[in-house]
């Protein structure tokens, strides 16, 4: 990963574990000094005196209770709020991803909790998926030479994790290629590896022309959410809504998935997760175009800068399904016609080569801009990201690892790489 020796790196680990340590540690003692100041206050205003006149004590009286609730919000100890990350052990999954953020450039003052927080749970999360491919390549290759024969067995191991038959035949030939002209070391291949499959998970985002998908400031933008029940759509949808929220966006929900039950109920009860409202029709089987049409009119009334459309995931039939989607675009087109519109695919992971019958049954129908990876925590076929990209030629925008309301991140290669190979 870098070529900082191994004793370096923990040390370099252990220093922007230090600092993290201490900012935590400043943190908890102003949270604190700030708790007493506020209870010291409360006890002046607790002390007026009697004499004073009646105005005067409904003021001070007022001043108490909005103290109360100051010294409430500021005990920690109490709160519910499941959101705030912790620092954890300083073990090998903080200097892992300490070594991650140091290779993309972090310095040591740099880092985050939540950032080491999340690199460790997508190493967590891929766990699966290096236990059938990682252990078994490391085992094969060793520190020798590459040769035909470990070729062949590195083939099977990649189809085995649902890399997906192209996106293979691309490393395969790659690293053939490469064996013909010099003797390759194993470390050697390992690196060579990674470059290739970064590669082919680049190539459609590259393309696209954005590194990263944001909303774009000045206009209405429009990301629909689309996918099969049963993949996570809803949660990822409330996923993006505190997200976008924590970043700064204006941003609205609307329920146009009015088809399957309880979804308008489970997606409000995300909306308020995030503190993002939900636009919503509580009619049974409301027309998810006039869900859309409400939820621009609210959206354009705010000024809001994102609108997370959740559609339907399943009709009578896929045409059904497609033609709901073709009648929401048409509400946004006339409604907004210089809105940024995104169709962003969900997909289960675990789902492995049906999830890539779906990226490319939609691809075929649904214009779609980007894929997100969801429940890739769990299951031993999160190698069908590339295969996403290469056979459907599909940027993957974001990856969720973890149930909780921060685990769904912008998607980074380098990062996705490194945790799927990070035994080596």
């Amino acid at each position: 990963m870098t070529n900082i020796e191994s004793d370096s790196s923990r040390e370099w680990a252990s220093q922007a574990y230090a600092l993290l340590k201490q900012k935590q540690e400043l943190k908890k003692r102003a949270e604190q000094q700030k708790v007493e100041e506020l209870k010291v206050e409360e006890v002046k205003v607790e002390e007026v005196k009697v004499e004073e006149v009646k105005e005067e004590t409904i003021s001070e009286e007022q001043k108490v209770e909005e103290l109360k609730v100051e010294v409430k919000k500021m005990d920690f100890s109490n709160s519910q709020d499941d959101t705030e990350v912790k620092l954890g052990e300083f073990d090998d999954n903080f200097t892992w991803s300490a070594m991650v953020l140091a290779a993309q450039g972090k310095k040591v003052n740099e880092i985050s909790i939540d950032e080491i927080d999340w690199l460790s749970k997508l190493r967590r999360g891929l766990e699966e998926t290096r236990k059938g491919f990682v252990s078994e390549l490391l085992d094969k290759l060793g520190d020798d030479p590459l040769t035909p024969e470990s070729l062949d067995d590195l083939e099977t191991l990649l189809i085995r994790a649902d890399v997906g038959i192209d996106s293979t035949d691309k490393v395969i030939n790659s690293l053939r290629k490469k064996l013909n002209e010099e003797v390759v070391g194993g470390e050697e291949g390992i690196k060579f590896l990674k470059a290739e499959l970064r590669a082919i998970i680049e190539k459609p985002i590259n393309n696209s022309g954005r590194k990263i998908l944001v909303p774009q400031k000045g206009k209405l933008n429009v990301w629909l959410i689309v996918g099969v029940n049963g993949v996570g759509k809803t949660t990822t949808l409330g996923k993006l809504a505190y997200l976008s929220s924590k970043s700064n966006y204006k941003t609205l929900i609307a329920a146009a998935d009015t088809f399957r039950a309880a979804a308008v109920e489970q997606l409000q009860v995300w909306g308020d997760r995030s503190n993002v409202d939900v636009i919503s029709n509580q009619s049974k089987n409301a027309d998810p175009a006039a869900v859309v049409f409400d939820a621009i009119n609210a959206a354009n009334k705010r000024k809001s800068d994102l609108l997370l459309v959740d559609t339907a995931g399943r009709l009578q039939n896929k045409n059904n399904l497609m033609d709901e989607l073709s009648k929401i675009k048409k509400i946004i087109d006339k409604k907004v016609p210089d809105a940024i519109i995104e169709s962003l695919l969900v997909l289960d992971a675990s789902q492995g080569q049906n999830g890539l019958k779906q990226a490319k049954s939609f691809a075929k129908s649904a214009n779609l801009s980007g894929a997100i990876i969801t429940k890739l925590d769990g299951t031993s076929r999160g190698g069908v990201s590339l295969a996403v990209s290469a056979e459907v030629n599909l940027p993957i925008r974001f990856i969720a690892a973890g149930e909780g309301i921060k685990d769904l991140k912008p998607f980074n290669s380098f990062e996705f790489v490194e945790a799927l190979l990070a035994d080596r």
